[in-house]
């Protein structure tokens, strides 16, 4: 990994080649945004009439503390300069404005990962922010990451999959609202006075999705007795091959949301839809990262084959089994992926074991993909509902609907005079049940899936140590 050169301070030596989480100012900033965490509100504001409220003198400390150190650490990331000046104004104002709302705008536009996307690159972020898939608060959070931008991934996305916001990352260090499950740093979940016209960098946390994905994996082809090809089963094994895979199935999952036939884009454009809706799209950008692995394999390039695994069995073993049963759309994406290649029998599930036929799986994984394209294409030419008929259709095909469905009665059953976005409210939290096998998968994985909560590549070498 490169590391960034640090200039020697005329007040003492400081190594060369430093990595921020070893640097003496980075556990002072962490502590400190550890204790301004639990005083603020979901907001992220700090009530001082609240029960257990600190006094605002040390709350002043504290972010006069977390000043500090962005100021003895931001020598180290020279990129980072303009952003590191305007947290700082950013942290000041919070404090001066007597720990209002906050509003950290003007340090969001001067963060900009995407344009320095070099393999190794240190970045020191602090905002306050909701962590997807993990504290739904807008807390201070701080994270060092590193960016992950291997020369054959830049020449891939300057030649093929054309993606100039997305950023792969892996973490460093993090506080309390990464040790989560979120894998992702969005600009959208950082509190700001008004959203930008435009967002202009998207993170993903590759070494989560990787570690998790091992872990869950190896636990699940265990509990099924599933006989794994030799190339596939040192992938499985590999965290730093198993990286690679994710940050490209990330790239090109990432920007098929605004590529291809689109009747609609449910989550760049703020629509009510039934949860099946994003579930297809969701699907469709996976299956479609699928399908170019399946290129990309052809044209020579090993991490094809380890994209296309790694989209089956994270669809086929995690997604369904993991979070609950509310409109859970990437469960319900995972159990469509299953059941549909069962009934194709490319899965098979017989004597207590899974077999999985694997000259057809590419093929028929990417039918899938076709029929879900057919599905999009035609939707152009349709109403809204007659298009959210004809997906939950297709669904059903291979899902069966809960037995108390409306949706599943069909248009007779909803009252058609009101809008389609008051339809949404027919829907079951649960509208596609769990199959009796991914009941008894869901048993055998649910401590496993827990385990992963907040892991990087370093807790499971750990672990398995």
């Amino acid at each position: 990994m490169t590391e960034i050169l640090v200039q020697v301070g005329a007040e003492g030596q400081v190594p060369p080649r430093v990595k921020v989480v070893e640097h003496p100012a980075w556990p002072v900033l962490k502590n400190a945004v550890e204790q301004i965490r639990p005083w603020q509100s979901k907001d992220g504001s700090i009530d001082f009439d609240a029960e257990n409220a600190p006094d605002p003198a040390d709350a002043e400390r504290a972010v006069r503390r977390v000043v500090d150190a962005v100021e003895e650490l931001s020598p180290l990331l020279s990129h980072d300069a303009a952003y590191h000046q305007a947290l700082v104004k950013d942290l000041r104002g919070w404090a001066d404005g007597g720990f209002k709302v906050p509003d950290f705008l003007d340090s969001l536009l001067a963060f900009q990962p995407a344009a320095h996307r070099e393999d190794g690159l240190q970045h020191l972020v602090v905002f306050p922010m909701y962590t997807q898939n993990g504290n739904p608060d807008r807390n201070f959070e701080a994270v060092v990451l590193r960016m992950v931008w291997p020369d054959w991934l830049a020449e891939l996305e300057r030649t093929r999959y054309d993606n100039p916001l997305f950023c792969g990352i892996k973490f460093e260090d993090f506080t309390a609202g990464y040790d989560t499950n979120s894998a992702v740093l969005f600009p959208e979940t950082i509190a700001v006075r008004e959203a930008p016209e435009r967002f202009s960098w998207g993170g993903i946390f590759c070494d989560r999705e990787a570690a998790r994905f091992r872990k869950v994996t190896e636990a699940a082809v265990g509990t099924l007795g599933l006989e794994l090809p030799d190339d596939i089963r040192e992938m499985v094994g590999d965290q730093a091959r198993c990286e690679q895979a994710f940050v490209l199935w990330d790239m090109v999952h990432d920007r098929t949301h605004s590529h291809g036939d689109l009747p609609f884009d449910p989550f760049m454009i703020k629509q009510r839809q039934p949860f099946w809706m994003y579930g297809l799209e969701e699907l469709r950008c996976d299956l479609t990262a699928f399908k170019e692995a399946v290129k990309l394999e052809a044209d020579g390039f090993p991490q094809g084959r380890d994209v296309q695994y790694a989209v089956l069995f994270d669809r086929m073993f995690r997604f369904p089994v993991t979070g609950d049963r509310v409109r859970n759309y990437d469960g319900l994406g995972g159990q469509l992926l299953f059941a549909y290649l069962h009934k194709h029998d490319v899965v098979r599930w017989t004597d207590n074991k899974l077999s999985i036929d694997w000259q057809r799986a590419p093929q028929v994984t990417n039918q899938l993909c076709a029929e879900i394209e057919q599905l999009y294409r035609d939707g152009i030419d349709r109403p809204k509902l007659v298009h959210w008929f004809a997906a939950y259709e297709l669904v059903s095909q291979y899902l069966a609907p809960h037995p108390g469905s409306r949706w599943a009665k069909g248009p007779d059953a909803l009252d058609l005079t009101l809008p389609p976005r008051k339809l949404v409210d027919d829907v079951l939290p649960d509208e596609f049940p769990l199959s009796m096998f991914y009941e008894a998968l869901s048993k055998k994985l649910k401590n496993v899936i827990a385990s992963t909560k907040g892991i990087t590549a370093a807790s499971a070498e750990r672990v398995a140590a």
